[in-house]
C-alpha cells in the first residue's frame, strides 16, 4: 500500500530496519529543493492513514516523536486519548516549560516558523580538509560535506567519541555516509580550535619516531609502564612491544627477480616495528611463489636511516589530514614508478593498505590516486586473485592444525575481502576455515587502549568474538589480519592469533 502511495506521487523509497518485530523504517526519495516538500506532507498524511487503517499501534514508535511527528499522535489515538495526554502535560508542566509544542498541542510538521533562528543568522562556511564532492549537488559542490552531516543527526562531539571508524555504516547503512570520514573531518576542525593533547600528538606521530625509538627496543620496552600512567593508558591493557629487528631495516636492499612477475610490498608501520614476522612470512611466501619481490620505500635504498613510507592512518585517526596528505604525497611519488607499469602494491595491514583505496582519494583527489587505488591490494587478495586467474605456482603442505577460526578486521569486511581470507586460506590442505560472525574486536587503533574506552572496548569484545575465541581448542589456528584485532584477543582471551601470512609461510611444501 505504501509503495502504491510512493508511486502516486512520482517517487520510490527505501525499507530497511526491524521488519520482524514490526517496526519499519522509510525514507522517500525526494528532492527537498524543489517540490519535496509538498509531496512529504501528502505522503505523510497518507502514510499516517495507512497505519491506522492496519490498525498500527504507532506512527512513529522507535525514534521518537518530537517537533516533527507529534502531530501524527491524535489521528492514531484518537482525541479523547490526545486530551488525555494534554491534561497531564499541563499537571506536570503547568507553565509549558519542557519541550513546547512536542506530544500535545504540536504543530504541523511543515510549519516554518519552527525554524527559530535569530535576526542575522548566518550558516557558517567550512573550509573542509578532505574532498565531500560525491555528496555535492548540482551548482553547489562546497555543500557536499553538509549534505552528508544531514544525512546523519546526532553526530557531535560524544557521538564521534565512541565511534570506532569501523566503516560498517558506509557498507549497511541505506543513507551509506562514511562515518569513518566524517569523524577525520570532525576532529580535524575540533583540534584546530581547542589543540592537541600530548597522548594525541605522540600516538599520530608514531611513524616519525618509531624509527628512532626502535633503534632503543628493550628501553622502550622497559618504560612502557610508565608512559601509560603518564599518557592515560589503560592499565589493565598491555601496550605493543618494539622489535629490534626491523623489517625495512634489514631487508632493505632485497632484490630478487621472479618469473611469476613484478610485486611491490607495502609494510605498515606495526607491521614493520612491532611484528616483523608478519611482513617477513609475507616475503616468504611471495618469493616461494615466483614473484620478484619489490620492498616500498623512500629516497635511496642504501640510507638506512631514510624513514619507511606510511600511509598516514594515525596522523587521519587525530585529525591530522595535513600531516596525512605529506604521508600520502610521499607515498604516491615513491610508488607512481610501480603502479605506472602495473605492478601491483601489496600489504599487510587492512586499515593502513584500504587507506590507499579510500581516504587518499579523499586527501588527494586525481587520476595518481585513483591508479594506485586500483593497484592496491591486501596480502590475501593478491593471492586469491592470482589463483584464480591461474598464475600462483604455490606448493603447500597441511598443517598439525585441520581447523581456522578468523576474526575479519572490520575494513576487510567494509571493502568486501573476507571471502578473499576465505579462498586463501583455504589454499593449504585439509584446513578446514571457519570466519567467527563477529563486529569490531572494540580496538580500533588506539581506542582500546585509552582508559575511557577500555571498558567499551571490553564489551565489545565479548559480544562475539572473545566467547567464541574461548570455545576453540589449542590445536585450532586463530587468524586475525588486523594488528589491533590479535591484541585485543591476545588480551582478552590469552590467546595467540596470526596473521594469514604467517599460516601460508608455515604451510610452504
Amino acid at each position: 500500500s505504501l509503495t502504491q502511495v510512493f508511486r502516486k506521487h512520482g517517487t520510490e523509497g527505501t525499507w530497511y530496519a526491524h521488519a520482524s518485530v514490526g517496526t519499519l523504517h522509510v525514507r522517500p526519495i525526494l528532492d527537498m529543493k524543489k517540490d519535496g516538500a509538498k509531496k512529504m506532507r501528502a505522503i505523510a498524511e497518507e502514510a499516517c492513514a495507512l497505519v491506522k487503517k492496519y490498525k498500527g499501534a504507532a506512527y512513529s514508535g522507535e525514534h521518537g516523536d518530537g517537533l516533527v511527528r507529534s502531530e501524527w499522535i491524535e489521528p492514531i489515538i484518537g482525541s479523547r486519548l490526545a486530551a488525555v495526554l494534554a491534561e497531564i502535560k499541563d499537571l506536570f508542566d503547568p507553565k509549558g516549560l519542557l519541550n513546547p509544542g512536542k506530544i500535545v498541542r504540536p504543530s504541523k510538521q511543515d510549519d516554518r516558523t519552527l525554524f527559530r533562528f535569530k535576526p542575522g543568522y548566518a550558516a557558517e562556511r567550512l573550509d573542509t580538509a578532505l574532498d565531500w564532492s560525491e555528496w555535492s549537488v548540482p551548482g553547489a559542490a562546497s555543500e557536499g560535506f553538509a549534505a552528508a552531516v544531514e544525512m546523519c543527526n546526532n553526530n557531535g562531539h560524544e557521538t564521534l567519541d565512541l565511534c570506532v571508524s569501523c566503516k560498517g555504516c558506509r557498507r549497511e547503512c541505506p543513507t551509506g555516509v562514511d562515518m569513518a570520514k566524517m569523524k577525520i573531518e570532525f576532529l580535524h576542525h575540533y583540534h584546530a580550535r581547542h589543540g592537541y593533547s600530548l597522548k594525541d600528538k605522540l600516538i599520530a606521530t608514531l611513524p616519525r619516531w618509531a624509527p628512532w625509538a626502535s633503534r632503543f627496543a628493550p628501553l622502550a620496552n622497559a618504560l612502557q609502564a610508565l608512559g601509560k600512567r603518564g599518557l592515560g593508558f589503560a592499565a589493565p591493557r598491555s601496550l605493543p612491544r618494539w622489535s629490534g629487528d626491523v623489517f625495512t631495516r634489514s631487508l632493505r636492499n632485497w632484490s630478487r627477480a621472479g618469473k611469476a612477475g613484478e610485486v611491490v610490498l607495502f609494510v605498515d608501520t606495526f607491521n614493520n616495528y612491532f611484528e616483523p614476522e608478519n611482513a617477513r612470512a609475507a616475503l616468504a611466501v611471495l618469493d616461494r611463489a615466483g614473484y620478484g619481490v619489490h620492498i616500498a620505500g623512500a629516497g635511496d635504498a642504501s640510507n638506512e636511516n631514510a624513514r619507511p613510507l606510511c600511509c598516514g592512518r594515525t596522523f587521519l585517526a587525530a585529525g591530522m589530514v595535513e600531516q596525512a596528505k605529506a604521508e600520502a604525497q610521499r607515498v604516491l611519488a615513491a610508488l607512481e614508478p610501480y603502479v605506472g607499469r602495473g605492478v601491483d602494491v601489496v600489504g599487510l595491514e587492512p586499515s593502513c593498505l584500504l587507506t590507499l583505496r579510500d581516504e587518499f582519494k579523499a586527501m588527494l583527489p586525481g587520476g595518481e590516486t585513483d591508479a594506485l587505488a586500483n593497484a592496491a591490494l591486501l596480502f590475501e587478495e593478491f593471492l586469491a586473485l592470482e589463483h584464480e586467474a591461474g598464475r600462483l605456482p604455490l606448493k603447500l603442505k597441511p598443517l598439525p592444525e585441520k581447523r581456522a577460526l578468523v576474526h575479519g578486521h572490520c575494513h576487510q569486511k567494509a571493502f568486501g575481502a573476507m571471502p578473499a581470507v576465505q579462498r586463501t586460506l583455504s589454499l593449504v590442505p585439509e584446513l578446514k576455515v571457519e570466519t567467527i560472525e563477529s563486529s569490531c574486536c572494540g580496538m580500533a587503533g588506539n581506542f582500546g587502549y585509552e582508559a575511557g574506552h577500555y571498558a567499551v572496548s571490553m564489551k565489545m569484545a565479548e559480544l562475539a568474538l572473545l566467547p567464541k575465541i574461548r570455545t576453540a581448542g589449542e590445536d585450532t589456528l586463530l587468524v586475525a589480519d588486523g594488528t589491533s584485532c590479535r591484541h585485543q584477543i591476545a588480551d582478552g582471551a590469552a590467546r595467540q592469533a596470526v596473521h594469514v601470512a604467517q599460516v601460508l609461510a608455515r604451510a610452504l611444501a
